[in-house]
C-alpha cells in the first residue's frame, strides 16, 4: 500500500493542474487596451464573459489555465466598435425593402423600384437610399413617372437622410395630402398648383403614418439582419437613435432567449407617450439593454435644405431652413428631462438649430455637470457657439463619414467662408476632451472603419481631396479609436463596463487583419474584421 502513494499523489497532482480557472486566454496579439494610457498588450484573460487579467503572455500562463485558448497570429486585437449614432432598428426593417442607396440616377432608382416591385407583389413599396446630390441632375425628382408605374400601389422612397421622401400619388391620396398643405416643420412640395411627391421632414409622417405596423416577424427579423451585419464589421454596441417604447420589451426577449447579442442602447422617440412610459418605469439596464436617453429632432438636414441656418442658403436666396417644432416645445422638453433625470439627445444640423438647443441646454444644465446632454451632429456650428459645449459640458456626438459624404456639395449650400467652420470635429473635441462618434447607419455605411478613416484622412473612398478635407479638424488615429471605443461608452454612461479591454470589463473584443495605428491612411476602409467576440465568445468569423 505504501508504494501506492506516490502514484496516487502524482494523480491528484495531474488533475489539480487541469482545472481549469479562466474560460479564455487570447495570446500572440497586439493588445490595444484603449486605458487611459493606452498601454498595449500581448495577451488577457477572460472569466464569466468578463476581463480577468492583462498583460504578459508568460506570466498570465503561470496562473491560468483556461478551457479556449485563441492564438491570433500577431494579429491586432481592440476592443469591440461602440457605434454613437445609428439607426439599428430603421436598418433591420429597410433590409426588407428596396436599397436604392448610391444609385446614379433617378432612371435607375425607378428601374431598381420596377424590379423589386415584380418579385415583392403585395402591399406598400417602401424603400430608401436616394441622393440627388450625386446624379447629374441634382434637383429632386419628380413622382409623374412613379404614378406612371404604380397608378394604385402606394410608393414611398425616403431620401438617403431620412429627412425627405418621394411618393406617389396613391400614396397621397391614401394619406390625404392636398396642393398647398402647410405642415409646422416640413414642407409639401407643390409647383404651378401641382403635388411634386416631394415631402421634406415632417411632412413625410403624414404618409409614413398610413404604412402597415411592421409585423412582429419582420421586426425580430429586421434585428437579427441588422445583427448579423454589424457583427461583421466588428460592432458590439449601437446606439439607436429615436425608437418606440414598445421596442424595449422586443429587444428584451431577443437578448434573454439569446438570440439577439448586440448591446443596444436606446434613445426613446420625442413622443408623448415614449416620455410616460419611461418616467413612469424609470430608466431600464441590462448587460445588453440600456434605456435612459430621448432623441429630439431640433431641424432636418443639409442635403434637403431642411437644416435650419442663421442666413439663408447660398444656393437657395430667402430660405434658412426651418425647425421642425416651436422653440417652446423644446423648451419644454429640456425642462421635464431635466427634472426627472434622463439624457437628452438632439439632432441639431444647421447652425440656428444648433444655437438654439446650445442655449436651451445651458439653461437647465447651468455650467459644468456630469448629465451628458448630447448634440447629435452638430455640423454647422457658429464659432461663437462653440464654447457653449465645454461651459456646459454638452457633448458634441458626430459621425466623421457626413463630411466626406456632404464636402462635394454643403459648399453650394453653405458658401465657402460658412463651411470652413462646419464639421469642426477636433474644434468640438477639444471643448471637453472627448467625442464619441457614429455612422449615422443607413444614412451611411455601417463600417466602422469608414469612420475611422474620415476622420483622420478626412477623404471619400475615392482618396479624394488628396490632401484632406479641412485637415485642421482631423483627429489623431488615437483620438479617432477612442471615439469610436471608450469615449462613446461615456457618452451613454457605460464607460465602467465596455470600451477598453480593462479588468472588470465586459469581453467584447475584435480582431482586425490589419493594424490601423499603423497601416497605410489609404488602407484603412479596407480593413477587415476577422473575429468579434461579445462576452469573450465568438459571435463572427471572417470565411
Amino acid at each position: 500500500m505504501k508504494k501506492l502513494w506516490p502514484v496516487l499523489f502524482l494523480l491528484v497532482a495531474a488533475c489539480k493542474q487541469k482545472e481549469y480557472n479562466a474560460d479564455l486566454i487570447v495570446k500572440n496579439a497586439l493588445v490595444y487596451t484603449v486605458d487611459s494610457s493606452f498601454s498595449t498588450a500581448n495577451a488577457f484573460v477572460v472569466s464569466n464573459g468578463k476581463i480577468t487579467a492583462v498583460g504578459d503572455i508568460d506570466t498570465l500562463e503561470k496562473k491560468y489555465l483556461a478551457r479556449e485558448v485563441v492564438d491570433a497570429g500577431g494579429k491586432a486585437v481592440y476592443p469591440g466598435f461602440i457605434d454613437a449614432h445609428a439607426h439599428f432598428y430603421e436598418y433591420g426593417l429597410g433590409l426588407q425593402n428596396v436599397n436604392l442607396v448610391g444609385l446614379k440616377s433617378w432612371e435607375t432608382v425607378l428601374d431598381t423600384v420596377k424590379s423589386y416591385a415584380s418579385h415583392n407583389t403585395e402591399g406598400w413599396i417602401v424603400g430608401g437610399g436616394w441622393d440627388q446630390n450625386i446624379w447629374a441632375n441634382k434637383a429632386f425628382p419628380n413622382k409623374a413617372k412613379l404614378d406612371s408605374l404604380f397608378p394604385v400601389r402606394p410608393v414611398i422612397l425616403n431620401r438617403v437622410d431620412g429627412h425627405a421622401a418621394i411618393v406617389n400619388q396613391a400614396a397621397l391620396n391614401i394619406a390625404g395630402v392636398k396642393p398647398g398643405q402647410k405642415i409646422i416643420g416640413g414642407e409639401v412640395e407643390t409647383v404651378g398648383g401641382k403635388l411634386t411627391g416631394i415631402l421634406v421632414d415632417n411632412a413625410v409622417g403624414i404618409v409614413t403614418r398610413k404604412i402597415p405596423t411592421p409585423t412582429e416577424q419582420m421586426v425580430q427579423s429586421g434585428l437579427l439582419a441588422a445583427q448579423k451585419n454589424c457583427f461583421a464589421v466588428g460592432l458590439t454596441t449601437v446606439d439607436d437613435c429615436g425608437v418606440p417604447y414598445q421596442l424595449i420589451n422586443v429587444i428584451a426577449a431577443l437578448q434573454h432567449k439569446g438570440d439577439l447579442k448586440m448591446r443596444l442602447y436606446l434613445m426613446l422617440a420625442d413622443q408623448q407617450e415614449n416620455y410616460d412610459y419611461l418616467f413612469k418605469r424609470g430608466a431600464y439596464k441590462t448587460p445588453g439593454l440600456n434605456v435612459r436617453a430621448f432623441k429630439v429632432y431640433a431641424d432636418g438636414a443639409l442635403g434637403s435644405r431642411g437644416a435650419c441656418l442663421l442666413r439663408p442658403y447660398t444656393d437657395q436666396a430667402k430660405w434658412s431652413g426651418f425647425l421642425l417644432s416651436p422653440k417652446s416645445h423644446f423648451e419644454e422638453v429640456a425642462k421635464k428631462i431635466a427634472e426627472k433625470g434622463f439624457q437628452m439627445c438632439t439632432h441639431a444640423i444647421g447652425d440656428s438649430a444648433n444655437r438654439v438647443m446650445l442655449k436651451i441646454y445651458a439653461a437647465n444644465l447651468k455650467g459644468k455637470n456630469d448629465k451628458r446632454w448630447r448634440i447629435e451632429h452638430a455640423q454647422i456650428v457658429s464659432p461663437e457657439d462653440v464654447k457653449i459645449f465645454g461651459e456646459n459640458n454638452i457633448v458634441p456626438s458626430v459621425q466623421p463619414t457626413h463630411a466626406t459624404s456632404d464636402m462635394a456639395w454643403a459648399v453650394k449650400r453653405l458658401g465657402a467662408d460658412r463651411l470652413k467652420t462646419g464639421y469642426a470635429y477636433k474644434n468640438l473635441m477639444k471643448q471637453n476632451g472627448w467625442i464619441p462618434l457614429g455612422t449615422d447607419f443607413p444614412v451611411e455605411n455601417i463600417n466602422p472603419m469608414h469612420t475611422f478613416y474620415a476622420a483622420t484622412e478626412r477623404k471619400n473612398l475615392q482618396g479624394q481631396p488628396g490632401d484632406g478635407f479641412q485637415m485642421e479638424n482631423a483627429l489623431s488615429r488615437m483620438e479617432a479609436l477612442r471615439g469610436m471605443t471608450m469615449w462613446a461608452a461615456k457618452a451613454n454612461f457605460e464607460e465602467k463596463e465596455k470600451g477598453s479591454i480593462e479588468v472588470g470589463k465586459y469581453a467584447d473584443f475584435i480582431i482586425l487583419d490589419q493594424d490601423i495605428m499603423k497601416t497605410k491612411g489609404s488602407n484603412l476602409p479596407n480593413v477587415k474584421v476577422l473575429k468579434t467576440y461579445i462576452n469573450g465568445v465568438k459571435v463572427y468569423e471572417k470565411k
